[in-house]
């Protein structure tokens, strides 16, 4: 059976300056940690009480929506046109300010719903939108990828593997995208053999690639939409262990700033103006024996701490990287642009960085999709195996309290901190509060629809609001003031 692994390094947390506190401007959140400081939540509420409105929406979606001063960002697939959309909405009255077909991408037969899915259970609407001062970038599981001013002006559009080569991932491609001092960032983390040829490999097979693709990170100029860098980001994982599903996310170390990206075994810290990597840590995955263990939940920063986890219930690991960061890394001016940087100073960190693993523990601590959420010196962790949500101190692993939830359904949406609470909802639409402090659930209420599953958008608190994303519909719930 195989195991998941959470990994916890020494961070600190980069702030995003140019937005307000009350905003959610990027898939998780102002802090990218899944918590506000935002007040004033309802504390009971359901489909008839606390809705400040509710709109219907064109089609399905996996993505998170964002909420930036008086507007709402989200997108959805709409399988009958066969359109995948970016939508801006009115936070006050949910009413629609600009709606665009930000297109069909790449591939699909003649069936509208297979230009937007790449398969039943998920669709190419995954990816969450990011923004700062002056647009909004839309990205796509086929790799479309679109930004709009605020009026909704197109500015620039591609489709990356039209650009670089198909994806080789086996299940629907999600990162969303990280904009940071103007330009967006996106891991490319894949296999090296396409995913059509792909076999359970026996022996010596694991390592035989019939043909070579590369796993990368991408920086692209937020006004043009051109490539600034194109970094080459090698793995030493196996098959579909080379997969990551993951977000990039800034962290400002004692010397400057770096890009995190989690993947293929390892965790890279990046140069932001050069793209170069400055050091490595792995493995959650000694030997890198398992095969098919690809990562879902992106990397958590704060307080001096980053929580990795990788597949498929395994402990928890607390390893310092800071002195690493600090260290002389050679950091070298600007990069030629899109020009594959060679990594000749990569530092590695071994077993002697880990601080702390939660190994013997009475509560079983793990997350296989779910990103986990950080405020007030613990993390949140929902484990979507067992249908926990534990709260565990980031400066030992100790576990204050894990919560049972129902088993009925998946947990596969991460959990949000907000208002001294924690929102988690299942993939029927099941919204259930969680008291940050005693771990006991507090409130309950059904979003979703007779039938639905596979709800997996993140609850939002902006603006005094939680926002809910079922299938159908948008949810603003809010005090009646």
């Amino acid at each position: 059976m195989s195991r998941c692994h959470c990994v916890l390094v020494a961070l600190t947390l980069f702030p995003l300056a140019v937005l307000r506190a009350q905003d959610w401007p990027h898939w998780r959140g102002p802090s990218f940690d899944g918590s506000t400081t935002v007040k004033g939540l309802p504390t009971s509420f359901d489909k008839e009480t606390h809705v400040a409105w509710s709109v219907p929406m064109p089609g399905p979606a996996a993505s998170t929506p964002i909420v930036v001063g008086n507007r709402v960002y989200l997108t959805a697939a709409d399988r009958e046109r066969g359109e995948l959309l970016a939508i801006c909405l009115d936070r006050t009255t949910g009413k629609v300010v600009w709606q665009h077909d930000a297109g069909s991408g790449f591939g699909g037969g003649e069936d509208p719903a297979s230009k937007v899915a790449g398969g039943p259970r998920s669709n190419y609407a995954s990816p969450s939108p990011c923004i700062d001062s002056q647009r909004v970038v839309f990205f796509f599981g086929n790799g479309d990828l679109v930004a709009y001013d605020f009026d909704g002006k197109e500015l620039w559009r591609r489709n990356l593997q039209k650009d670089y080569g198909k994806f080789a991932f086996q299940w629907t491609f999600s990162a969303s995208p990280t904009i940071h001092a103007g330009k967006v960032w996106i891991p490319i983390l894949q296999r090296d053999v396409p995913v059509e040829r792909r076999r359970r490999p026996r022996g010596g097979d694991a390592d035989a690639a019939t043909e070579s693709i590369v796993s990368f990170v991408l920086a692209i100029d937020a006004e043009s939409g051109t490539t600034a860098l194109k970094i080459d980001r090698p793995s030493p994982a196996r098959v579909e262990s080379r997969e990551a599903y993951t977000t990039i996310v800034p962290w400002q170390s004692k010397k400057g700033m770096q890009m995190l990206c989690l993947g293929g075994d390892v965790l890279t810290g990046h140069d932001p103006e050069t793209g170069r990597e400055l050091w490595r840590w792995g493995t959650w995955n000694p030997g890198h024996r398992e095969q098919w263990w690809r990562v879902v939940p992106s990397v958590v920063v704060a307080d001096g701490l980053a929580l990795v986890c990788a597949p498929k219930r395994a402990p928890v690991y607390a390893v310092a990287i800071e002195a690493t960061a600090s260290s002389d890394s050679g950091t070298t001016n600007a990069a030629s642009v899109a020009e594959p940087v060679v990594e000749d100073a990569v530092r590695q960190l071994g077993d002697d960085a880990v601080v702390w693993k939660s190994e013997g523990r009475p509560n079983f601590v793990s997350s296989d999709v779910p990103t986990p959420a950080y405020h007030a010196g613990a993390f949140f962790v929902l484990n979507d195996d067992r249908a926990t949500i534990s709260r565990v101190a980031a400066k030992d692993g100790s576990i204050a309290w894990t919560t049972q939830l129902a088993k009925d359904f998946r947990w596969r949406a991460s959990p949000t901190v907000a208002d001294g609470r924690i929102y988690v909802m299942d993939h029927a639409g099941n919204v259930v509060v969680v008291d940050e402090t005693s771990g006991e659930i507090v409130h309950q209420a059904a979003f979703g629809n007779d039938g639905d599953d596979l709800i997996r958008s993140t609850i939002v608190a902006a603006h005094g609001a939680l926002w809910i994303r079922t299938n159908d519909k948008l949810w603003c719930i809010a005090e009646q003031r």
